[in-house]
């Protein structure tokens, strides 16, 4: 995960309001892959390029507004965020996030895998990659994983990306969403309760 200082943020932002190509080109290249994750987990994949294309055009018209109360990559993601919502709008499915999975603050925060901050109560398990077979075990979990965060519904899909794969805080995931922080919660608790009963029935049965 790239880190930049609030010096080169500034820099870089000074540069995109005068028009600078190669600084839009710099930030297309830094965070348009996880943009279009963001999309593909709100819209999904028949939408997630058209939405993120809208995305960087609705950068370039208003970067001279951002007012910088978040950081810069904070504010693209919310930017593509909304682009997307807007999109499932378009599409008839008029839906809040807080709807999309369905669940009420609170319901799926399970003591017995998580304390109450949102860490793991055990740490995760260590797996053995040091022979061919191991290897292989690993590549098929992580096939087990990655196919069950595909289907995860598209609130629990974007908050686990955004705070177990990119680290975002709790409150600009609440920005980025417009997701109380209650739900932000639920919604990550519930991803990963699920992705842990499938390395669970992995380590029972050696399937998904």
């Amino acid at each position: 995960m790239t880190t930049t200082t609030s010096t080169d943020e500034s820099e870089l932002i000074a540069k995109l309001i005068h028009g600078d190509d190669h600084a839009f080109r710099h930030v297309i290249a830094l965070h348009h892959s996880l943009m279009l994750n963001i999309a593909r987990a709100i819209a999904g994949d028949i939408f997630a390029d058209d939405v993120v294309q809208e995305a960087w055009v609705s950068v370039y018209k208003n970067i001279a507004n951002f007012e910088r109360r978040s950081s810069l990559k904070t504010w693209l993601l919310t930017i593509v965020s909304n682009q997307a919502k807007a999109r499932l709008r378009k599409e008839s499915r008029q839906i809040s996030l807080d709807q999309l999975d369905g669940e009420t603050p609170g319901s799926y925060l399970d003591g017995a895998n998580f304390k109450a901050d949102g860490h793991w109560q055990q740490p995760t398990p260590k797996w053995n990659i040091e022979s061919p077979d191991a290897l292989l075990e690993q590549q098929q979990l992580q096939h087990c994983i990655n196919r069950t965060l595909n289907l995860l519904p598209p609130a629990q899909k974007a908050a686990f990306i955004l705070r177990d794969v990119e680290q975002q805080s709790f409150e600009d995931i609440c920005s980025i969403l417009s997701v109380s922080a209650a739900n932000v919660r639920v919604l990550v608790h519930r991803a990963r309760l699920t992705l842990m009963q499938v390395i669970d029935r992995y380590q029972e049965t050696g399937s998904c």
